[in-house]
């Protein structure tokens, strides 16, 4: 999917790249801090211990961020980008070793590794598809990242998912390398290296990583139906206990009803029979009683009434 630039002169493009931008455009503020510092040092890190080249060049370096790291590790890395903003705000460091200049235009030399991240998206289609062609012309090997998302980004002219930049590549005889995890930068990006090959042997490489990865979807999803299946049980344990502690809140509630019915009955019980008691102490105590007792004396006790 591409946007109708016609709108946008090409040769001005740079300015669409300015202040303003790279303080909203990428998310976090773009500029020399702990975040975007920490950010290009781990790809410079993985650059140097998994791929080692002598030569890099980041078309598309923005401030230079990763041009300065690279160098920090030895690596004679240089930059170029289409923002004068962007190289005019380069770390002192590597302001001469980053320069304006399009992705799309001859560089001056050959490179061990070109990094390209996020930045063809960027522009038109056709100068995007030149650019890969350049790229392509000086380095055997690219490290390459463009967003299959983001629609919205107003700068974003060329969106495609990963299959049409490695067409582009393919073209030129880059085909991915499959063996390369380059996620470290983006979840889509890819390193493509030039290749010699016969075509069988590019198609039995793929086919083999093709097969890996549908191997492991076909063990995930294997797992996902057993864990679903663990938790369904999980699941009716935890119902059945539930109701089983249920039942017995509910045995335990009737109990206590019963229970203080037995004791209400209780106190009824005692309060009746207090007054039994209460009742027999005054026929204990009164005349009758002791008239009832003198009657049932001897004849001479009661000839002394």
């Amino acid at each position: 999917m591409t946007k109708d630039v016609t709108a946008v002169n090409v040769s001005d493009h740079g300015r669409l790249f300015d202040a303003h931008y790279y303080a909203t455009g990428l998310g976090a503020p773009y500029q020399r801090d702990e975040h975007w510092m920490s950010f290009f040092a781990g790809i410079a890190a993985r650059i140097v211990a998994e791929i080692g080249p002598a030569t890099v060049l980041d078309a598309g370096c923005a401030m230079g961020l990763l041009v300065e790291q690279l160098r920090l590790r030895g690596v004679e890395a240089e930059g170029l980008d289409i923002s004068a903003y962007a190289i005019a705000n380069a770390p002192e460091a590597v302001r001469e070793h980053v320069r304006v200049a399009s992705v799309a235009e001859p560089f001056e030399r050959r490179y061990d590794l070109i990094v390209c991240i996020e930045v063809l998206e960027h522009l038109p289609r056709p100068e995007a598809e030149r650019a890969v062609v350049n790229l392509c012309h000086h380095s055997d090997d690219v490290l390459f990242s463009s967003s299959p998302l983001d629609y919205k980004e107003a700068t974003h002219f060329n969106v495609n998912p990963p299959e049409y930049w490695a067409e582009l590549f393919a073209r030129q005889g880059f085909f991915r390398d499959l063996d390369f995890d380059a996620s470290f930068i983006t979840p889509w990006a890819a390193r493509f290296r030039r290749r010699s090959d016969p075509p069988p042997r590019v198609i039995r490489d793929y086919e083999r990583h093709l097969w890996e990865l549908r191997r492991e979807n076909a063990d995930l999803r294997q797992l996902a139906l057993e864990q679903r299946e663990h938790l369904a049980a999980a699941h009716a344990r935890a119902t059945d206990a539930a109701h089983q502690l249920q039942q017995r809140d509910q045995a335990t509630r009737e109990l206590g009803a019963y229970a203080a019915r037995l004791e209400a009955e209780l106190a009824l019980k005692n309060a009746h029979i207090a007054r039994l008691e209460r009742l027999i102490e005054q026929i204990e105590n009164g005349r009758v009683l002791r008239l009832l007792r003198a009657l049932t004396r001897s004849p001479r006790s009661r000839r002394q009434i």
